[in-house]
């Protein structure tokens, strides 16, 4: 791929009419949503979708994520049963993504979704997004705007750092308020977490009156982004629930204690969960060897930040 100087957007009516141009003449371009940056193309454009996985080095078996403006957009492309409608209802605009039978004829790459007859789907809440979606009027495909297993970005200084001589553009939207990527619930054996993240399990099996199946952690052949069994990596080597510091080793705190860099000092999950990426891009820009990590509570949002760290944390491939 031919190296390009990446164009930042403002948050403005002329930011949003030149990513648009961008984005229909088959170019890349990142944009924020409120779990964290998406590297966006046509979702319809073979060869936009196909730049996708080359920009980011990621294998084409691993689907992406199709992002629309409303609920009512999403049917046009996929079909869902009660459980699904149930909890579009309850959570979109908002960080959650269903994995849905996609229609015939929907107009999205077969790329998009790596040759299966369903898609994961989303309406992101972010002003900006939506602005884009509107001004756009297709959907968007968007994995995290990241090179393939690494941390993911929250910020633009962080989609630069990561692909900013192979993209066309990024929207500067500030920072990702919920920080950790959307909530993945497939429907192929009932209700299933197909990935944690910034909507808590809790909440959905409230909604729905029931507990989500879980799988297992790694699938060597994904139906939904973010389950490889090593992804969302730094550099630096990953040790968890360290109840104490062994040497060379860089302490990542949670609560009130003495450590090199706090992801909550109050122990605030949802404060935790929006700064676990920029804190170990902070730590990575270091040059630390290794990162020891703090117990983090398992449930809530702790749910999907324990998975994001144990997949920072497994054998690399």
């Amino acid at each position: 791929m031919s190296k390009q100087k990446t164009e930042i957007l403002a948050d403005n009516q002329t930011g949003i009419a030149r990513a648009v141009a961008l984005l229909r003449r088959g170019r890349l371009v990142a944009f924020p949503t409120e779990t964290v940056y998406g590297l966006g193309a046509d979702a319809g454009n073979d060869s936009a979708v196909s730049a996708i996985f080359a920009a980011k080095n990621r294998p084409q078996f691993n689907p992406l994520i199709v992002h629309v403006q409303s609920a009512s957009r999403a049917r046009d492309i996929a079909r869902f049963n009660t459980q699904a409608q149930q909890l579009a209802d309850a959570f979109w605009p908002g960080p959650l993504t269903l994995v849905v039978p996609l229609k015939p004829g929907a107009g999205i790459s077969p790329l998009a979704s790596a040759g299966l007859d369903t898609v994961a789907i989303r309406v992101p809440k972010h002003p900006l997004a939506q602005s884009l979606l509107s001004g756009f009027s297709h959907p968007i495909v968007a994995p995290s705007a990241n090179p393939s297993g690494g941390v993911s970005p929250t910020t633009t200084d962080h989609v630069i750092a990561g692909l900013g001589t192979k993209i066309a553009a990024v929207m500067d939207g500030g920072a990702c308020a919920v920080g950790l990527e959307s909530t993945i619930i497939g429907f192929e054996n009932g209700p299933t977490l197909l990935r944690p993240g910034g909507l808590p399990l809790e909440v959905i099996g409230q909604c729905l009156g029931q507990p989500l199946r879980l799988p297992p952690l790694a699938n060597e052949r994904p139906n939904a982004p973010g389950q490889l069994a090593s992804h969302y990596a730094p550099n630096a080597l990953i040790r968890l629930n360290a109840n104490s510091v062994q040497p060379g080793e860089t302490l990542l705190g949670f609560g009130p204690m003495a450590c090199d860099l706090n992801l909550s000092a109050t122990g605030d999950l949802s404060e935790a969960a929006a700064n676990l990426f920029s804190h170990l891009r902070m730590l990575d820009a270091k040059n630390v060897p290794r990162i020891a990590v703090s117990p983090i509570p398992d449930h809530g949002l702790g749910h999907a930040i324990n998975d994001r760290l144990m997949r920072a944390a497994a054998p690399r491939p």
